[in-house]
């Protein structure tokens, strides 16, 4: 190995995204890089949305630059590995730029993960899956590097796990929070969607539905479609406990869905209707806002 994770992150992040003094002493210099020649980290954890936060990135960028230089790495296949900066990226080819300002060093995988992981974290809005695949990959690469439990200096203060590390650098509140996040990656994608969605909680989800097979994860959200119907804790309990046991199937999955919650009234209405009321952009979570919120007025004013 290069070098140490605790030897990156001593420098912070001012001084990972600094183009001068410490960085131009160490060698480095900003260089403008064709966009052409960036390509992705690989499996990169977390989404780059053209959302309001990007437009504003854009305009930014269209008017001042990029202010701070992304880091990379170079790859063998030719071009550089963005390793933070993808947002960067993005807005500067919105912004119609055609090159971005880089640092470009030398890292290996574990180095390149931890300081790519770290560098995202700092972002307001983080899903719960982004969060999951992320801390993952840094925990890997902690192990990687072989750093167990000589993460602190002090001889008298206990020695954080990998887990506990990654919680302090990330603002968790312990190293289960991250064990909870992490076993959000056993979800098939459905289910880690309701999860984003915040219609299932993390702790529910990974504490109740990690353990589950794919083909069990499957039958249940197969089911939860059928009965439109989000499973509660009660429910997950006995789901689990059949899945121990080995006798979870579809049939069961639906017998308890439908034990313990009434039959549903569900109203669908066209989209075609929607949209002589609604203008055309709006999305189907901005007409679903709109619609509960004359409803409330509504029941307000009928009590």
């Amino acid at each position: 190995m290069k070098g140490s994770a605790s030897k990156i992150q001593l420098a912070g992040f001012d001084d990972l995204f600094q183009t001068g003094g410490k960085a131009e002493a160490n060698g480095e210099q900003v260089q403008e890089v064709p966009l052409t020649e960036l390509f992705p980290f690989k499996d990169h954890p977390f989404q780059v949305r053209d959302d309001e936060a990007m437009q504003k990135t854009v305009e930014s960028i269209a008017r001042s630059g990029v202010l701070s230089p992304g880091i990379v790495r170079p790859r063998k296949e030719g071009g550089y590995e963005i390793i933070a900066g993808h947002r960067r990226k993005r807005g500067s080819e919105l912004a119609g730029r055609e090159t971005m300002p880089v640092l470009i060093r030398t890292l290996d995988d574990d180095e390149a993960t931890i300081i790519m992981v770290d560098s995202n974290l700092q972002r307001e809005k983080i899903l719960p899956s982004e969060k999951a695949f992320a801390y993952k990959m840094k925990l890997e690469a902690l192990k990687h590097q072989g750093q167990r439990r000589d993460l602190t200096s002090a001889p008298a203060v206990q020695k954080l796990t990998s887990r506990d590390k990654i919680a302090q650098d990330a603002g968790e509140k312990s190293g289960m929070a991250v064990a909870r996040y992490i076993a959000l990656t056993k979800l098939i994608p459905p289910l880690l969607v309701l999860v984003d969605e915040d219609k299932l909680a993390v702790s529910t989800a990974a504490d109740y539905l990690s353990d589950l097979s794919e083909k069990e994860q499957a039958d249940l959200v197969s089911v939860m479609d059928k009965l439109n119907v989000i499973p509660g804790r009660g429910q997950l309990t006995k789901i689990k406990q059949h899945s121990k046991d080995s006798t979870l199937t579809i049939t069961v999955i639906e017998a308890l869905l439908k034990a313990e919650h009434p039959a549903t009234v569900q109203v669908v209405l066209k989209q075609t209707r929607l949209h002589q009321y609604f203008p055309q952009s709006y999305t189907a979570q901005q007409m679903e806002e709109v619609i509960v919120s004359l409803l409330e007025t509504w029941s307000v004013q009928h009590k």
